[in-house]
């Protein structure tokens, strides 16, 4: 038996079935650095998906940092500390008022978790939307908000689905400034469905890059009709920053400034401690004391002084190392050498992104998502060493999204390996 299968087999009975993995073969990964994952074998892969360690794997000033502090104190916020203090003012200075307070927990799924109660805290309501193929964690309030994997016994009644935007596709049968307003009429619809019912309407949830969705090409101010609707109504929008904040999208700081709309309440997670377990919610003070006044909430590791430390680090390295400016200049080179392919292969219906989250769409003849194809293309490339995976309404869709350090030498070996393995794919 192959270390692998040993390894796949000790999963199925100490973790359970089902437990996922990528790949057909999965990798035994052993080592991190930089941009760069190593094999149990000693294969080099180049990192072009995980946004977790979002300075790089094993960055030395946030490992320094971490031990650092892990060596001095490390306990909970029940103490007096000055490390969260001083990251709460530094991160929220990245965005605009009211948006000038929060808390401090240890995932995304938790995060969002708590930006739902206190929606409900402010509104005194319950009734939630979101996009019909989003992902927002997995409590079990928000796994309610997704359509993937239904929750046993169904979706409850407080929760409500529109449309997931669709540039190639857009709702409506129209782009630009039409295909806005319809879905602005969908969620509109949603609220007053919401408002009609028991639950009424308190938040609507989006991803402001709709990551999972495909991280479609959408006209500028796309969400203005939706968020006008919220906002008529008295109700909240969370923007789940998880995947898009912290610099990665390159020409804004955050994913929802990128779409011009200022939310209530912003949710972050997995790039913030770069692999240590770091998440955030930031509101209005107003917000946080509503919820703080509605729900008795603690959070033993949420904050604390080493967490706070590895997440100071994270944001030290994305100023000194101008990771943002990196982004945005790799992530334009990148989209100019994909459309080079894309005029050389029908299948590529569209090359998109923005900054260091970019991909392509690949599509069937009749222009339906080719989801068998794309699947070809993800392990085409991992065998010539490169990670990455699919993602959005078809599956169809590449997602790159690799660690900030990522640069256009990296990106010739990716795009230079994608030509490869389509040449290959065409035969």
């Amino acid at each position: 038996m192959s270390d692998v299968e040993t390894l796949l087999a000790r999963r199925q009975v100490l973790l359970g079935p089902g437990m996922a993995t990528f790949y057909r073969r999965p990798l035994h990964i052993v080592k991190g650095q930089g941009v760069w994952l190593w094999d149990a074998e000693g294969r080099r892969y180049l990192d072009a998906y995980n946004s977790v360690p979002h300075v790089g794997h094993c960055h030395p000033h946030v490992v320094e940092a971490i031990c650092r502090q892990a060596a001095t104190l490390n306990t909970h916020t029940r103490y007096l500390h000055e490390g969260i203090l001083d990251y709460m003012e530094r991160l929220t200075a990245t965005m605009a008022p009211p948006l000038a307070a929060g808390i401090m927990v240890c995932t995304g799924s938790e995060a969002n978790d708590i930006a739902l109660r206190m929606a409900q805290a402010v509104t005194g309501r319950t009734g939630v939307i979101a996009t019909d193929w989003t992902y927002h964690g997995n409590t079990a309030a928000v796994s309610q908000l997704s359509t993937r994997t239904p929750p046993v016994g169904g979706h409850q009644g407080h929760v409500r689905h529109v449309p997931a935007p669709d540039g190639l596709r857009p709702l409506g049968g129209q782009g630009g400034a039409a295909f806005a307003e319809a879905w602005g009429r969908a969620v509109a619809a949603a609220i007053d469905d919401l408002a009609a019912s028991p639950h009424g309407f308190s938040a609507l949830i989006v991803c402001p890059f709709f990551a999972n969705e495909g991280f479609p090409e959408l006209p500028d101010g796309f969400l203005a009709p939706a968020a006008a609707a919220v906002k008529r109504a008295g109700g909240l929008l969370i923007c789940d920053e998880v995947q898009p904040g912290f610099g990665r999208l390159g020409s804004h700081f955050w994913g929802h400034q990128r779409a011009g709309v200022l939310p209530d309440i912003v949710t972050m997670g997995k790039p913030m401690g770069n692999g240590h377990p770091v998440a955030a919610v930031v509101t209005s003070a107003e917000t946080l004391a509503a919820f703080r006044k509605a729900f008795r909430y603690f959070n033993t590791f949420g904050g604390n002084p080493v967490s706070m430390a590895a997440a100071h680090a994270v944001l030290d390295v994305i100023e000194r190392e101008r990771l943002m400016a990196n982004a945005e200049a790799t992530g334009r080179y990148v989209q100019t050498r994909f459309e080079s392919l894309r005029a050389r292969h029908p299948r590529i219906a569209q090359v998109r992104g923005a900054g260091l989250f970019f991909g392509a769409e690949f599509v069937r003849p009749d222009g339906s998502p080719d989801e068998p194809f794309t699947a070809e293309v993800v392990e085409g490339m991992l065998k010539r060493g490169i990670i990455l995976n699919r993602l959005g309404i078809g599956m169809n869709t590449l997602k790159i999204r690799p660690p900030l350090p990522f640069g256009p030498a990296e990106a010739d070996l990716l795009a230079d390996a994608l030509a490869d393995t389509l040449a290959e794919l065409d035969r």
